[in-house]
């Protein structure tokens, strides 16, 4: 190991907190620390900024970075500053003065990174300060906006290919979490590095559960979402302002501390909406496309979509928004079968306005098929999104999105469907839409098909028993898997419409040579499976949900009094750490991840008390070594095959050699998972129909009210094993079919 790289990881344990890298991270920095260019590729949470961050603290000099927002590079300033990173901004928000002090004390060596935004490294001075600067590189943020072919393309970005000529001799690192292989190439070409490190990371985010449902009643849909994450953040997005504005306004009515953002909005008020967000005053925002990126806020736990999305690269963007901090997020996509010929009016007269080229035109308008085929497709959506992007998925099941975890199931007879939606297709000549089709096949007596006599045809009244949404479905599902085209048409109006092809596949699955059809539909509640439940509890395994909200709460505090975001002051994987830890000193705090030196010395004698009270009121157990969530510990695994006996507490205690207060929790979570018929063995049932008829009227997510509501006559201990079988069992939920 160099003295440089063991520098560099001790750097990144005393100011971030982290005694392990992510992949790639390794080799993003060695190549840094080597002045190589680099194209790092790394979906959203995946850690790109400390590959840029934290290089410069060794190599000495100013690292450039290159940022699209005010907002974000503000962000990250405060951030850095936090932990003791020296970093400055600069941009036009800033006076002349303010600007001269920085620009002096940047030639001086007093900061190690810079922020700027492109339009001012390229045309606002921003070359003579760097030639008079000691430059050590120059960091692209989101440089997928380079590339034409990107999903977010910004003329302004085009102009870095300068740099190249400017600098030669200064490394470039490009930053994107999402680029296909064409973007990729395009963006090694426009800034001159061909001999560049490229390290693509893996698209795949397991902590986020991707599902997408058929759009009924957005509000109440999105309702249920929120009921999941109490005072969690989300970000719902819609297609049009008038759509933000009024869902905002329904989920206010409702209760909810919900704002809109939307690019119709003043600054100032766009602006507050932020701040909103950023502070936790507000948990939700609905927006369009025109929020997230200027957002850094690690613990956002849900990202809906209202309508279908511009495209795959928006929609693993805008999913990555989630779950940043690696712990378990939900993204719903709420699709309605019009969605996507809405999506390319929009984007059609939007290119019109603009005086697009038609060449960008059209890619855009074949990502908006992409999106909608995705949709359609009766594939794992994390296998879909992977290989989308140019990967391999091995796992068969995801146990993370719809098609997965059995929120839809087969349809038995899909072969004899197919067929017969194939058959209408070609019987009605190959001349319309879905719509009429479906008509056809239901045995509808609509004008057209009176019109055109297709009430006279074989096909007519096939399927009369089947919704005009299921037939819309399974049709599109037919075209996402190939056996059926689609090809647009211009209407009278200008608005764009397509009719239903037949393709060879069409014939080989009329003809019974191709019978790998797979139709689905949504299942019924008690088609449901079970799987799933494991993610969600597996990331709260030996976490102290009492002392995790203890936790949150003064760190909202905290960040009020500090007039800084809660995230910054520290992220919710950090304090559920401390949650499961439940350090005893502040030595021992410093082994829990996010808990680097400059953090430990400022929030350690703030948390450490609040551990210490929790801990005397509850009983709870101290300096509680971590688990993996997915592999248990000899000692769990030989207390839960004890507690399946039903052994006593104490008895499992002495056998593991555990504290009683260590063993109670692994019942805890016991119970949780298994779902035991009966507490008997380690609860009076008269203490648990006590303890369950306060949990009907208070629920089971924290223990102190029911303490309190029980007169605080029924210890924790038995609190958390009631609560368990509770917070493991299936709930009404958010994801159950329309009655």
């Amino acid at each position: 190991m160099s003295a440089a790289w063991a520098q560099l990881r001790e750097l990144i344990a005393r100011h971030w907190g982290f005694s392990q890298l992510r992949p790639l991270q390794e080799q993003a920095l060695t190549a840094a620390l080597a002045k190589k260019d680099l194209l790092l590729v790394m979906p959203t949470g995946g850690g790109k900024s400390l590959c840029y961050q934290a290089p410069p603290l060794v190599s000495g000099g100013t690292t450039v970075v290159v940022s699209p927002l005010i907002a974000l590079m503000k962000d990250q300033v405060d951030a850095l500053s936090r932990i003791g990173v020296p970093a400055i901004q600069l941009n036009s928000s800033q006076s002349l003065d303010e600007q001269r002090y920085h620009e002096e004390a940047l030639r001086d060596g007093k900061y190690r990174l810079l922020f700027m935004a492109p339009e001012r490294l390229v045309g606002g001075g921003g070359r003579g300060l760097l030639a008079s600067l000691k430059c050590s590189a120059i960091a692209i943020d989101e440089a997928h906006c380079i590339s034409h072919w990107g999903h977010d393309f910004r003329p302004e970005y085009r102009q870095l290919r300068q740099l190249r000529t400017w600098f030669p001799q200064v490394p470039i690192h490009a930053f994107t979490a999402t680029a296909t292989e064409r973007v990729r190439q395009d963006i090694l070409l426009q800034l001159g590095m061909p001999d560049a490190l490229t390290l693509v990371g893996n698209f795949d985010r397991p902590n986020l559960t991707y599902r997408v449902l058929p759009r009924y009643e957005i509000v109440s849909q999105c309702e249920e979402v929120l009921r999941r994450h109490p005072q969690e953040a989300g970000i719902i997005y819609c297609m049009t302002r008038a759509e933000v504005r009024s869902l905002a306004e329904a989920l206010k009515q409702r209760g909810y501390a919900a704002t809109a953002y939307h690019a119709g909005m003043t600054p100032v008020d766009r602006r507050k909406a932020q701040d909103a967000f950023r502070a936790d005053r507000v948990h939700v925002v609905v927006a369009t496309i025109a929020f997230g990126m200027g957002i850094d806020r690690a613990n956002v736990r849900f990202v809906l979509h209202a309508n279908l999305p511009k495209s795959l690269e928006h929609y693993q963007q805008e999913t990555g928004r989630a779950g940043r901090d690696g712990l378990e997020a939900d993204c719903v996509l709420f699709y309605s079968g019009g969605d996507a010929i809405r999506q390319k009016q929009l984007i059609a007269r939007s290119a019109d306005e603009a005086g697009v080229d038609p060449s960008i035109l059209a890619a855009a308008l074949a990502h908006v098929d992409e999106m909608d085929r995705y949709c359609r497709a009766a594939i794992c959506r994390h296998r879909a999104l992977v290989e989308y992007f140019g990967q391999t998925y091995a796992p068969a099941s995801c146990d993370a999105c719809d098609l997965c975890l059995g929120d839809v199931t087969t349809v038995s007879d899909s072969l004899t469907l197919a067929k017969k939606i194939l058959s209408a297709v070609a019987r009605t000549g190959e001349r319309f839409g879905v719509a009429h089709v479906a008509a056809v096949l239901r045995g509808e007596r609509t004008d057209a098909i009176r019109r055109w006599q297709h009430d006279r045809l074989s096909v007519y009244g096939l399927l009369p028993r089947v919704s005009k949404a299921e037939l819309r479905d399974w049709t599109l599902q037919l075209v996402s898997q190939g056996v059926l085209a689609t090809e647009d048409f211009a209407l009278p109006s200008g608005a764009r419409g397509q009719t239903l092809k037949l393709n060879a596949a069409s014939w080989e699955v009329m003809r019974g040579e191709r019978t790998q059809v797979r139709l689905v539909r949504l299942a019924r509640p008690e088609e449901k499976k079970k799987a799933g439940k494991s993610k969600q509890a597996d990331a709260w395994i030996g976490v102290d949900r009492d002392l995790f909200e203890d936790l949150r709460q003064a760190r909202r505090t905290w960040a009020q009094e500090r007039e800084l975001p809660p995230y910054m002051i520290c992220s919710d994987a950090t304090l559920r750490g401390l949650a499961a830890v439940r350090p005893s000193s502040l030595e021992r705090m410093g082994d829990v991840s996010g808990m680097g030196q400059v953090r430990l010395r400022d929030l350690g004698p703030l948390f450490l008390p609040l551990i210490d009270e929790h801990c005397r009121r509850t009983g709870a157990s101290r300096d509680v070594a971590p688990e993996s969530p997915r592999r248990l510990s000899p000692e769990r695994q030989q207390a839960r095959d004890l507690f399946a006996q039903g052994v006593s507490v104490a008895e499992v205690a002495q056998r593991t050699g555990r504290a009683a207060s260590t063993v109670n929790g692994y019942l805890e979570d016991y119970i949780a998972d298994v779902q035991p018929a009966s507490l008997d063995p380690w609860v009076e049932p008269a203490v648990v129909r006590q303890v369950e008829e306060a949990i009907k009227l208070l629920g089971p997510g924290r223990l102190r009210p029911l303490f309190e509501h029980l007169q605080e006559q029924v210890p924790y201990d038995l609190l958390r094993l009631v609560a368990a079988r509770y917070r493991g069992s299936e709930e009404p939920g958010p994801f159950s079919p329309p009655r």
